[in-house]
């Protein structure tokens, strides 16, 4: 029974947006607008 349910929703599964951005997020990296946001903090004046 649960192959089945995994059959079914198998069929409408989606290749995520953005895949290649995965490894920044998991570091922390903020995105505004689908751009990284850079610290304003962390530039040097």
């Amino acid at each position: 029974m649960v192959f089945k349910l995994v059959q079914s929703a198998a069929k409408t599964w989606r290749r995520l947006k953005g895949a290649n951005r995965l490894p920044q997020v998991i570091e922390g990296v903020t995105f505004t607008d689908g751009l990284a946001a850079r610290d304003t903090e962390t530039r040097a004046a």
